[in-house]
């Protein structure tokens, strides 16, 4: 295994916001967009800063991802930018002092460095316009005024990088380096972010310099030169410049986006071909993320074939129960999940970005499939990745019955899914709501509020989902407004649901995975009420009904496993690094159960009284019993999230 080939990557997610039809992120104004969606959409993103998350779990999470992102140091975020310019090299028996390095892949002899404080540009904005807190706005602002002081001293037609352009140059040629366009995706999609939340137009304005610095390199090239190029990992940059291009409808920033367009990998999607088995996952979805922008911003049709085929073929052939992807970080043969169950599956990248690509299929058909596969990842994957207790994450997510997750360090890891991390849990208010030209999707049963200003009302949202079945949202509006409702019936909710508006009984004759559609005119202070009874169910292995894990509702439970001889110190693990991973000795000590009885498998697991959402197993033949709790929560410990039913 190569060393270019260990990490993923991260950009938001992009789709249309609000009317008119000219969009770039969720959670941004229509105002910075120059370029008009060519394609009809049938849901909108609202704008992230009028939705707020008011408690809970992704609250919770989200606070501790900021205070992580304000922790970090500006001077030694920025050190291995000044190195690279020359601008940190004090003279001999100079007093001043350097600031100290950051580790991991931020180290100085990583030729991925530099990759975090673009992720970190993204968290820091996201960070303000879902909370509106000006500390996130200032640290932000002060990096981009130290990356435009690195763009200027380095002066080289507006290149901007911890590393020199030596690494792009080593790229185009297709000689060994690591991933440069990966690292410079992330400082596209950071920047570009600064000036879509938080309206840093300087950051908007090194953007633009380095995309003109891009043309110029890239633009001499043939084809041959750039299908070579493209061989090695670029995340999202396709994604990076169709974005730029619907800011400044510069057609230069088009060509861009269509010079990363990888034949080798999208061709044979657009044509209908599963061509995943071993491919780098987090190399292709970011792929996949550009091709939806594509096609909303230009009509490519083959382009929204691509997307589309690619999602129906990861989500249903190639995903474990908590909706991520990849053993070793890369796909494997379709409908081979028992076979894959190891201790380093589920890079977090991957269902970060698979999120991503999601919000822009459901933009285009609102389905409650993508809204299901988006709840499962979020509340499975991307809530469990994050240690309640440090606030630092994990890599993998091990599906090997009985292993247990490494976290990073506060300042001495950067691994790709710290970066994307950063972002995760920034932006959990990007997909509760939708809207259409006519009324509001409420697709997640979160705590929390929406303010559609165009309609002049605020719907609030007061649950305390998944630990209890019912949402209660009430309607603030200054006068009456007719609108519908489209209320998510979930698909695992096969005991049916129930429905009140004001406190009267309303029949629902829709069937699980579709929506209740609420039409009628709102008065001030109207609720409702939705209850979605939740009960146990497997989640069988696509390839073996007698490998299974355990979801109560949409949330998959962990059976908890104990700490015995756990190596590592818990909850970071020393070297900081993801290589260990490979090779990590995930021995299963003796005495772990791991089977369950296939026959009635469900009616011998009962609920712990006071205990909400945790459960036991209650084996006839023996005395051992092992607690469940929501994957989520199961942290620092083994645990078994795949069962052997016999």
């Amino acid at each position: 295994m190569k060393r270019y080939c260990f990490f993923c990557l991260t950009f938001l997610s992009l789709t249309p916001v609000s009317l008119p039809a000219i969009a770039q992120y969720p959670g941004q104004s229509t105002d910075k967009m120059s370029v008009a969606l060519k394609v009809p959409v049938s849901a909108f993103s609202f704008n992230l800063q009028d939705v707020r998350i008011t408690k809970g779990p992704f609250r919770e999470n989200m606070e501790r991802e900021g205070q992580w992102l304000l922790s970090l140091p500006v001077d030694r975020l920025m050190h291995s930018f000044k190195v690279n310019a020359g601008m940190n090299t004090p003279k001999p028996g100079s007093p001043t002092k350097m600031p100290e390095p950051l580790g991991g892949w931020e180290g100085l002899d990583m030729e991925l460095r530099g990759h975090s404080i673009g992720h970190l540009l993204s968290g820091l904005a996201l960070q303000y316009a879902s909370t509106g807190n000006d500390a996130f706005k200032r640290k932000g602002d002060s990096l981009v005024n130290g990356l435009a002081e690195v763009q200027q001293t380095l002066n080289q037609d507006g290149y901007l990088s911890a590393y020199p352009q030596q690494y792009i140059d080593r790229n185009i040629a297709a000689t060994s380096v690591w991933a440069p366009w990966y690292t410079m995706h992330k400082l596209f999609a950071g920047l570009t972010d600064q000036y879509t939340y938080a309206d840093n137009r300087k950051a908007l304005d090194i953007v633009t310099k380095m995309a003109a610095w891009a043309y110029k390199k890239l633009s001499p090239l043939t084809d041959e030169q750039l299908q070579k190029m493209l061989r090695n990992e670029f995340g999202g940059m396709n994604d990076a410049f169709f974005n730029l291009y619907a800011i400044t409808g510069n057609p230069d920033h088009l060509k861009l986006a269509r010079l990363f367009y990888h034949k080798a990998a999208l061709e044979p999607l657009e044509a209908g071909i599963d061509n995943l088995n071993k491919a780098h996952a987090n190399t292709f979805i970011p792929k996949l993320v550009g091709e939806a922008r594509d096609y909303e911003l230009t009509g490519n049709e083959k382009a929204r074939k691509a997307a589309t085929f690619f999602w129906h073929t990861v989500v249903n052939h190639h995903t474990y129960a908590h909706g991520g992807n990849s053993d070793k970080e890369h796909f494997f043969e379709p409908d081979k999940i028992s076979e894959h169950l190891t201790g380093n599956t589920g890079e977090t990248c991957n269902t970060y970005n698979m999120l991503k690509l999601t919000r822009h299929l459901f933009t285009w058909t609102p389905e409650e499939r993508y809204a299901g596969y988006y709840e499962q990842a979020l509340y499975n994957h991307i809530l469990g990745q994050q240690d309640p207790a440090s606030g630092m994450v994990c890599y993998f997510t091990p599906m090997k019955p009985g292993a247990y997750r490494l976290y990073s360090t506060p300042d001495q890891s950067f691994w790709c899914c710290v970066g994307s991390g950063f972002e995760s849990h920034s932006k959990f208010g990007e997909a509760i709501y939708y809207h259409d030209h006519k009324g509001i999707f409420v697709n997640l049963f979160i705590p929390s509020e929406v303010n559609w200003r165009e309609k002049g009302v605020k719907l609030v949202q007061e649950t305390r989902f998944p630990e209890e079945a019912t949402t209660r949202l009430s309607v603030l509006t200054d006068k009456p407004v007719a609108m519908p409702l489209y209320l998510r019936y979930p698909s695992w909710a096969t005991a049916g649901v129930t429905l009140t508006v004001n406190g009267k009984p309303v029949k629902v004759s829709q069937q699980p995975g579709s929506y209740i559609v609420l039409e009628r005119t709102w008065k001030p202070g109207d609720q409702l009420e939705l209850t979605c009874p939740m009960t146990l169910r497997r989640v069988p292995a696509n390839d073996n009904p007698d490998v299974a894990a355990i979801a109560y509702g949409p949330v998959l439970l962990a059976g908890k496993a104990g700490t015995a001889n756990m190596q590592g110190t818990a909850p970071f693990h020393d070297p900081a690094d993801p290589y260990q991973y490979y090779g990590y000795d995930y021995t299963i000590p003796a005495g772990i159960p791991q089977v369950l009885p296939a026959q009635n498998t469900l009616e011998q697991i009962k609920p712990v009284a006071g205990k909400p959402l945790t459960f036991e197993t209650t084996p006839a033949d023996s005395q051992i019993r092992i607690e469940l709790e929501p994957y989520y929560k199961v942290h620092r410990q083994r645990y078994i999230m795949y069962w052997t039913l016999k």
